[in-house]
């Protein structure tokens, strides 16, 4: 399906939520990475997600109240948190923050992690990513950043793959 034209390189994107049950909001530009002209496209192959305090330090998270940290990367603006069957959602997770029980990071049911074998990945050929997180907590004392890594390469696909993964992303707007 896809011939790869580079090895593996993450890229990374920092937000800061500052405020509760409000929306944050960054992007990703894929705009050196895609090419509709060369059918090229990027391959995702895993996203991971680094919940932090208002510093570097992880102690930080543990002022916050119980509550959740949810974070999405999407191939589509959709605005705000979508559910887990909008094919726009490329990868979800969530920290947990149990005051008694400790902190717990888990992913949500989406698969964050696309296969072992360099073929397997998530296509794209949007030229932005876009993430969503959100902060549902009754009160907190910091700010929580969340950084995303995603690992991805450069791929040639053939015109009909091209155009199918073109199609079922602008089916996937409406």
């Amino acid at each position: 399906m896809a011939t790869k034209k580079t090895s593996m390189f993450t890229l990374t994107e920092r937000l800061t939520i500052t405020a509760v049950d409000t929306a944050t909001f960054a992007t990703i530009d894929l705009g050196s990475y895609v090419d509709v002209g060369d059918r090229q496209a990027l391959q995702i192959h895993s996203v991971d997600y680094i919940f932090q305090g208002a510093t570097a330090s992880l102690s930080t998270l543990a002022s916050l109240a119980n509550g959740q940290t949810m974070v999405q990367v999407t191939d589509l603006n959709r605005g705000g948190m979508v559910f887990a069957n909008d094919r726009a959602l490329i990868s979800s997770g969530v920290l947990s923050v149990d005051i008694d029980a400790g902190i717990s990071q888990n992913t949500d049911l989406y698969p964050d992690n696309f296969g072992k074998g360099s073929d397997d990945g998530r296509y794209v050929v949007n030229d932005q990513l876009y993430i969503t997180a959100l902060l549902d907590q009754s009160s907190f004392s910091a700010d929580v950043n969340i950084t995303v890594r995603v690992n991805a390469s450069i791929v040639s696909l053939s015109a009909k793959d091209f155009m199918a993964i073109a199609i079922q992303s602008t089916a996937a707007d409406n």
